[in-house]
């Protein structure tokens, strides 16, 4: 009998080695784990950072309406140098919102990519409506409380709608439930009158912001762990 012919001899069709089995064990987690880390890699890469995002405006609205609220706290209207210090950091904030979504989402393709594209441009078309709307109300007479009342919750409507509609859009709930926070602080801020409404948006607000940022940080790095920790008990659990 050739040996072509799988004589009783030949052992290729027999169970294959304990070695062989151990080997392909190693293999299956080996690509698990690779799979895992490249979609780590990829959501880190495409997804907006949190705690950048949250840190800029918990900076922003932390400080800006603290210069504002002690500044006017002589006789109830801050003055220039104090709303130029405010308009500053606002405007940082969002150049750095709308740079670090466009950086992030611009790596993917498809519908994921236009609507971060689409969301991040929505702050300056936000922005650029305030203040014509503002120049509006104080060519119609209103009184410099009311001016300041209206552009702070002018504001909150902004920043609030558009971190509801990235949580929207990218699926996260932590986007949209400060979005609805700032939604709350924005209106409620308004019955503390001139200038105690600046306090509460600088405490409420950018505090508001900062505990997010905290929260985020923590659960980005229980995330990361539990990763880990997985890819390595998947590598244990197939050892032979």
């Amino acid at each position: 009998m050739s040996p072509q012919s799988g004589g009783p001899h030949d052992d290729r069709t027999g169970p294959p080695a304990h070695d062989d089995l151990a080997q392909a064990r190693l293999d299956v987690a080996e690509s698990r784990r690779l799979i895992e880390d490249s979609q780590h890699r990829v959501r880190t890469r495409t997804e907006p950072d949190g705690r950048l995002l949250f840190g800029t405006w918990a900076v922003a609205w932390g400080v800006g309406y603290l210069v504002l609220w002690r500044s006017a706290r002589s006789d109830g209207v801050p003055d220039a140098v104090a709303f130029a210090v405010f308009f500053a950091l606002l405007v940082a904030a969002v150049t750095i919102t709308i740079v670090h979504t466009v950086r992030r989402t611009s790596g993917l393709r498809g519908p994921g990519s236009r609507a971060g594209t689409l969301w991040g441009l929505g702050w300056p078309l936000g922005f650029s409506v305030y203040p014509f709307v503002m120049g509006g109300i104080a060519d119609a007479g209103a009184s410099d409380d009311v001016l300041g009342l209206v552009a702070n919750t002018l504001a909150c409507f902004i920043v609030g709608l558009m971190y509801i509609g990235g949580g929207a859009c990218f699926l996260e709930n932590r986007l949209y439930v400060l979005g609805v926070w700032i939604l709350l602080v924005g209106g409620v801020s308004t019955v503390a009158g001139m200038p105690g409404t600046y306090l509460v948006m600088s405490v409420a607000g950018g505090g508001g912001f900062l505990v997010m940022g905290v929260v985020d940080t923590v659960l980005t790095s229980r995330r990361r762990a539990r990763a880990s920790a997985e890819a390595t008990g998947a590598v244990r659990q197939d050892e032979p």
